[in-house]
């Protein structure tokens, strides 16, 4: 099992301490690139697919923790476009 399907197994678990730099990870392998809006575009964040598919999030600050709904519409999102 590589490292990829091991993050892949951790995130459908939702654990409670996945963090945003193992999401970027998660994201980058399935063919996401981080959106880049300048830097003032604050704490929210977006990811787009090569099929054109944009995930929109907030980046967890002060603590790089994500919270239990992004994890779950993170998840939900990849099922829909049969990533998971």
């Amino acid at each position: 099992m590589s490292k990829f399907d091991k993050l892949v197994e951790r995130f459908k678990r939702k654990p409670k301490d996945f963090t945003f730099s193992e999401l970027k990870t998660l994201l980058s392998g399935f063919g996401y690139s981080e959106l880049s809006k300048g830097k003032t575009s604050g704490s929210r964040v977006g990811f787009i697919s090569q099929k054109n598919h944009i995930l929109l999030l907030h980046k967890p600050h002060p603590k790089p923790i994500l919270k239990a709904y992004v994890m779950a519409y993170v998840l939900d999102e990849l099922r829909k476009e049969h990533l998971l």
